[in-house]
């Protein structure tokens, strides 16, 4: 009676215990960080050249990273990524803005240790929206096809709690001929982007 007491509990312990690579698969960090070191030239419009001010950056990234190979999907967006603050003037959000979103194929270390650094590096739309500026500047949207590079360090507290530090450079593709073929190449918008988040894991 006893031996099947003992069987029924260890079965019953085993069945909860999670599986530690179902457990750390999922990962989902909203995070907040920062834009910098960036470029950018609309149309006839150049004078954002080399001047970029540094612009808070919000998002999220969802992701599957099992084991060594992973793949993840990367929002961010930063308002006012155009706007002149220089001086005297205070941070306000307005319609000048920078939204990406990335899909990623992830390479790190083996799920266990709680430092785990990875590198990064995809494609996917780089959508930028500058607000009209006087008389000489109408509104510019544009979407264009992008791609991003870079890598960080996830730490965890548990097996389903953790930190993330990401840094990454992003740059724009363009069509780079005036002929009927399409052939892209890298375009005069880029920008670096270093984030930190919370890091939940399933």
């Amino acid at each position: 009676m006893q031996l099947r007491k003992i069987l029924i509990i260890s079965a019953l312990a085993l069945a909860l215990v999670p599986t530690r690579s179902h457990a750390q698969g999922w990962f989902f960090t909203p995070f907040v960080g920062g834009n910098f070191g960036g470029s950018a030239t609309f149309e006839d419009f150049n004078d954002f050249d080399d001047e970029v001010e540094k612009r808070v950056d919000f998002g999220a990234t969802l992701g599957y990273h099992p084991g060594v190979v992973g793949f993840e999907l990367d929002f961010g967006w930063s308002p006012n990524f155009f706007e002149n603050t220089v001086g005297d003037s205070n941070f306000e959000f307005g319609d000048s803005n920078v939204t990406t979103l990335m899909g990623n194929l992830l390479i790190g270390a083996r799920p266990g240790p709680r430092i785990r650094p990875y590198g990064s590096a995809g494609l996917g739309i780089i959508r930028s929206r500058v607000s009209g500026i006087g008389a000489f500047l109408d509104d510019v949207t544009r979407n264009d096809l992008g791609v991003n590079i870079g890598g960080g360090v996830h730490g965890q507290f548990t097996q389903n709690v953790g930190v993330r530090g990401d840094l990454r450079y992003f740059r724009s593709l363009e069509d780079d001929s005036n002929d009927s073929e399409f052939d892209l190449g890298l375009s005069d918008f880029d920008f670096w982007r270093g984030t930190f988040g919370v890091t939940f894991r399933w």
